[in-house]
């Protein structure tokens, strides 16, 4: 390792951004994550590598570049999760603002200096930035895909919540690292995120509850790479649909509580758990997913009757001719078409990486 190819020794009181990165098992990956975020042009920051309880090589990784380079903080924990890695780092961050990364994500050289210098402009408490998602097919991209909405500055709560739903239209506000935190809003509220799996969510609901000012960018600078077979967002998931059912439930009180019921907000949230819906089936269709299949077809039937499914499929609005073919027998309440269809989208994901990618990108 070519030792302080960076050195750069940052004071605790000239720290502007406080980077937070969980790391577990992604040796394969985490050079390039550590590297982008070391090679910024914003050089104030200290950079948190949270070792998760990795059993691969990433805790010797996390150490090489701590030896290396004075901006990075080493913590070394029993495997917890990602929730309660990033909530360890946020209890020791001095940042003015606060920026996640995943460990197998990376990021382009001027994001967080433009980040803090929209966030320094506008007094805002967050920026939300395009990002690229990246598909792999083995070590090669086969797809990238952008998601970003026009430049927009929000100077009060009311403006930002009549506007979320073009946000949440475009899958900006889900995650939490194409954004840049004030940390002191995060420090006032109590903020950490919950001990979870797909903990994302809920600590952004929370966020965004009553917030007051957040400025968007439409230039992209995160890319997440969308490459582990592992990874939380992949493979079989045991107990989506009541998690998605709880999401829903969530998204309905955070706008019953804004006081916001126009019909493009209504149409998102109705179309959003309604795409999901067609994941959770595709999710129990997974070989991977024990059971009969006559205990799925049963599953199956009395998702598609229920009250959520029926109210969504009246007011949702689907974007693209495939969405509208793929809630075609869910309106019908065909069960054996529904779960021909979720075989039929397993074996896609499985065989063709690309022609996925682009059929959930454009839904």
């Amino acid at each position: 390792m070519n030792m302080n190819r960076y050195d750069t020794h940052i004071d605790r009181d000239e720290i502007k951004i406080s980077v937070i990165v969980p790391v577990y098992n992604v040796e394969k990956y985490l050079r390039k994550a550590v590297d982008s975020i070391l090679s910024q042009t914003l050089t104030e920051l200290e950079l948190f590598l949270v070792d998760d309880g990795s059993t691969d090589s990433c805790g010797k990784i996390c150490d090489s570049y701590a030896a290396e380079d004075s901006r990075v903080k080493v913590i070394h924990k029993e495997n917890g999760g990602a929730p309660s890695a990033r909530n360890m780092a946020l209890d020791r961050a001095c940042g003015k603002y606060v920026f996640f990364m995943d460990a197998d994500d990376w990021a382009e050289p001027d994001m967080l200096m433009d980040m803090y210098a929209f966030a320094e402009r506008d007094d805002a408490q967050i920026v939300v930035a395009g990002f690229y998602i990246d598909t792999y097919s083995g070590d090669k991209i086969c797809r990238t895909d952008e998601f970003k909405i026009d430049d927009m500055v929000f100077k009060n709560r009311q403006a930002f919540r009549e506007a979320a739903w073009r946000l949440f239209d475009k899958n900006l506000l889900y995650a939490p690292w194409n954004k840049l935190w004030l940390r002191k809003y995060l420090e006032d509220g109590q903020m950490r995120f919950p001990k979870t799996f797909w903990d994302d969510f809920p600590f952004i609901l929370s966020v965004i509850r009553d917030v007051d000012r957040v400025t968007v960018t439409a230039y992209m600078y995160y890319h997440f790479n969308r490459a582990r077979d592992d990874s939380e967002t992949s493979g079989y998931r045991e107990g989506m649909y009541e998690k998605r059912e709880e999401e829903h439930g969530w998204m309905k009180e955070l706008y019953r509580y804004w006081g916001v019921n126009d019909p493009a907000s209504r149409e998102m949230v109705a179309r959003r758990y309604i795409e999901r819906f067609v994941g959770c089936v595709v999710n129990l269709m997974n070989p991977k997913c024990k059971g009969t299949l006559a205990e799925k077809r049963r599953t199956i039937k009395q998702w598609i009757l229920s009250n959520n499914v029926r109210h969504s499929l009246k007011i949702a609005r689907p974007h693209s001719f495939m969405m509208l073919a793929m809630l075609l027998p869910i309106r019908m309440k065909n069960v054996t078409l529904t779960m021909l269809e979720g075989m039929f989208i397993n074996w896609v994901k499985s065989n063709d990486v690309a022609t996925f990618a682009r059929l959930k990108a454009t839904r």
